[in-house]
């Protein structure tokens, strides 16, 4: 990102920050005694927001917002219209195009929104004859005014509030920096200053998506794999960036839902966003070898904890149901054992969910995300005309193919050698690279590669993964001092499984 942004009435540069914090109402005081921020004047609003679309949601399928915003109140109530399309990729770092113009009514003017693209939008004016109010925001907003050194001007905007859909309602806490000139580099860098010492996550949905979601119950829900669509033109970091980015805000947003989320399969899902990730940064490390990539120390903790509380789950809610009348079969000892381990694994799963909050409290996290984000964003930027890498666009779906094809036979390999749970874990873990790969650049691959190799990797994975379940609840149940009975049960069946196991083949 070196390209000088000079930003208009009708362009938006934005970085979202979430806020984490169990405390918002501390907040406000911390940030102001920022060196970064301490001696600049804060300005104070009250802003209430109405955003408005049809019933079937038309403007949000072509990714625009159109809200009414009221600024004060009594004799000094302002009204202002925005109108905002949508920009690239999802990321912390949002472009997109944005007009704003005062009205002098509570209600929606169709004529500002003349000297915008919204004729494009609504040719024939039906749909603004459709519009009508979807949900509201309301919060405090406490701005600052950061001119650099550098010549670039920021915006510092903490907003602490709600999010209201009729009768529901999901708190605000966040800080967006707005580029108003300068590079967006100049963002990053001050967000880097801010996370020094106030824990923030990179934030990917605007209070206008969680609108929509809270409005469907779908806030803080998990948030899946979405493989983007590759073109075959594109240069192969490019495509890596584009593919990068996706996985990378399917762990973030996760890591977001976390904060206020106990739902078992949002912990599965950061964790599955973060593989994911972490197995394409791999496939493509070649393609990569004059970027810097960041180092992950930060995440350690966080990793490690949400790894514990996952094998807690796996244990709780699907390795061990389905062998309690095996067990206990009807006796009474042995029900009762089966009922003490289970609220020990319960208490064990509520210490480590704190010890994840926990974690994302620290500030170090935060600031190794926000770095992430900021490499992602040099990856995805288009290549200059004439750079070697734009040379070889037609590369991508022949190095993808090698690339998958080279995975396939280290799988193979690895499954023909592997003689103990070590090499059984190193199968696995392999298989289930070779099927993040596949899903990431299918539309670059032959058919029968995905056909043929997707469902034996997929196969083999699930296979794998419940012999190594059954052993990882066996080691559990052994840490919590429980029946030494039932352990020794759970080793033997996990015995049994193996056997199964080793009989998907590989072709």
């Amino acid at each position: 990102m070196t390209s000088t942004v000079l930003v208009g009435t009708s362009f938006e540069v934005e970085l979202k920050l979430s806020l984490p914090s169990l405390d918002p109402s501390g907040l406000l005081t911390r940030l102001a005694k920022l060196p970064v921020l301490a001696r600049r004047k804060p300005t104070h609003h009250q802003l209430h927001n109405v955003y408005y679309d049809t019933p079937e949601q038309f403007l949000r399928q072509q990714g625009v917002a159109l809200r009414l915003r009221r600024v004060g109140s009594g004799t000094g109530t302002q009204w202002l219209q925005t109108l905002k399309t949508g920009g690239r990729s999802k990321s912390a770092l949002s472009q997109r195009g944005e007009w704003e113009s005062p009205v002098g009514s509570g209600g929606l003017t169709m004529a500002v929104l003349q000297a915008t693209p919204w004729a494009g939008i609504d040719p024939d004016g039906t749909v603004f004859q459709a519009l009508q109010a979807s949900f509201e925001t309301t919060f405090e907003r406490t701005s600052w005014l950061v001119r650099r050194r550098d010549g670039s001007r920021i915006e510092v905007a903490l907003d602490i509030g709600q999010v209201v859909a009729g009768e529901k309602r999901a708190p605000i806490c966040e800080l967006e920096l707005e580029l108003l000139a300068g590079e967006p580099k100049a963002l990053f860098e001050l967000a880097q200053q801010i996370a020094a010492s106030v824990a923030v996550l990179p934030a990917t949905m605007s209070k206008a998506e969680r609108g929509y979601a809270l409005a469907q119950d779908a806030i803080d829900t998990p948030r899946r794999a979405q493989p983007p669509k590759l073109a075959g033109e594109l240069p192969v970091p490019e495509a890596a960036g584009v593919v990068l980015r996706e996985m990378f805000c399917q762990f973030t947003e996760n890591l977001n839902a976390l904060c206020r989320s106990d739902d078992p399969e949002v912990l599965h899902q950061a964790r599955v966003g973060w593989r994911r990730f972490k197995s394409a940064l791999r496939l493509f490390r070649p393609a990569l070898k004059a970027t810097a990539i960041p180092s992950w120390q930060a995440l350690d903790a966080p990793l490690t904890h949400l790894g514990a509380v996952r094998d807690i789950d796996v244990a709780k809610l699907d390795t061990l149901p389905p062998l309690a009348q095996a067990y206990t079969a009807g006796d009474p000892r042995r029900t009762k054992g089966w009922q003490t381990m289970l609220l020990a694994l319960a208490d064990a799963a509520q210490l480590q969910r704190k010890a994840v909050r926990d974690a994302i409290l620290a500030p170090a996290l935060g600031a190794n995300l926000l770095a992430a984000t900021q490499w992602l964003e040099t990856l995805c930027a288009p290549q200059p005309a004439g750079d070697a890498a734009a040379d070889k666009k037609s590369a991508l779906r022949r190095w993808s193919r090698r690339r998958i094809a080279r995975l396939h036979r280290q799988l193979k390999d690895a499954y023909r050698e592997a003689a103990d749970p070590d090499d059984e874990h190193r199968v696995r873990i392999l298989a289930k690279r070779l099927r993040y790969g596949i899903e990431a650049l299918r539309p670059l691959l032959a058919k029968r590669v995905v056909n043929r190799w997707y469902p034996q990797a997929t196969r083999l994975q699930v296979s794998l993964g419940a012999v190594r379940d059954v052993r990882q609840a066996s080691a559990l149940v052994d840490k919590l001092g429980v029946d030494r009975e039932l352990v020794n049960f759970l080793r033997g069946f996990s015995a049994g499984q193996l056997v199964g196991a080793k009989k998907t083949g590989l072709a």
